[in-house]
């Protein structure tokens, strides 16, 4: 033990003396270059560096997922692309990775799981007619698996847009009726604000001062959220865009809704509270209780007869 602790304390000071001695010798060489950074911006990088830089899945496993996918395609037409677009989009893209390529991970998951559980049962001896009945459905769960997680990371991200979207509303409504412009208020929430809401702002005004109508960017924004609430908020901006309405008016009226519709639905949860907890206490709780309850008595009915 004692040895342990002389090798993490001399560990340490070899660290901290290597950490002054790098501050002594470039620590205002660093933070020279810094100041120049900020002041004359940050220097282009080289597109091979910048490639050299990109973490190691991107450079190697993505590749291998797209020709994967490619050569899963000439030999399984993949009929349900479609659909696994839509949750990876009501998803975020998680990990960059498009549909072809989760449908790669969803065959090299199932084909994964299938070998090693093989593997394990042909060790304990296992029969064969067994062992097929065991490996159908860990293929069948390492194939759906990704098609759940994609559908619950979609459905979080939903509740997170119903959650921040009656606050956003507010704040845009308070901007807009302050004097400022609708795209004004959008780069004001995006400023003030932080979260799945604000990033999809962002997008929106990098798509529209690349040259891209406002009215594409939010449609496409509602089509990628799929969440009821910011639909229609989209759809009466565009409405009002259309037909010169104060958008004031349209962004008070949106948030009163919104509100409403959150007040309801917190209400409904509510009432769905007690059903939901009858089910744990029936399983649970009554059957302990029964027993403190009706034990003694049960034992001196035995006892008697």
């Amino acid at each position: 033990m004692y040895v342990a602790v002389a090798a993490a304390g001399a560990f340490g000071f070899a660290g901290a003396l290597f950490l002054l001695l790098h501050n002594a010798l470039f620590g205002e060489k660093i933070k020279m270059s810094r100041r120049m950074d900020n002041v004359l911006g940050e220097k282009e990088i080289p597109i091979r560096k910048q490639e050299l830089s990109a973490p190691l899945y991107q450079r190697m496993f993505r590749p291998m997922l797209g020709r994967a996918a490619n050569l899963m395609l000439s030999v399984v037409p993949f009929a349900r692309e479609a659909e696994l677009e839509r949750k990876v989009i009501r998803a975020g893209h998680p990990g960059n990775l498009s549909a072809r390529e989760w449908m790669v991970v969803k065959g090299l998951l199932s084909v994964g799981l299938s070998a090693i559980l093989w593997v394990i049962l042909r060790g304990s001896g296992t029969a064969a007619w067994q062992m097929t009945v065991l490996i159908l459905p860990v293929m069948l769960i390492g194939w759906f698996s990704v098609d759940g997680v994609l559908s619950a990371k979609g459905q979080r991200r939903k509740e997170q847009v119903q959650r921040d979207l009656p606050d956003i509303l507010d704040l845009l409504t308070v901007s807009v009726e302050a004097g400022l412009g609708f795209e004004g208020a959008l780069i004001k929430i995006v400023e003030k604000t932080e979260g799945l809401l604000s990033d999809e702002f962002l997008t929106v005004l990098r798509e529209t001062k690349m040259g891209r109508p406002r009215k594409e960017a939010l449609k496409d924004m509602a089509n990628r959220l799929e969440v009821d609430s910011l639909s229609n908020f989209v759809g009466s901006i565009i409405m009002a865009e259309q037909l010169g309405v104060s958008i004031g008016k349209v962004l008070r009226i949106q948030s009163k809704e919104i509100r409403q519709k959150k007040r309801q639905h917190a209400e409904e949860t509510a009432m769905k509270a007690p059903i939901k907890m009858l089910i744990p206490m029936m399983m649970f709780i009554f059957p302990a209780v029964f027993i403190v309850l009706l034990g003694p008595a049960i034992l001196q009915i035995m006892r008697v007869f």
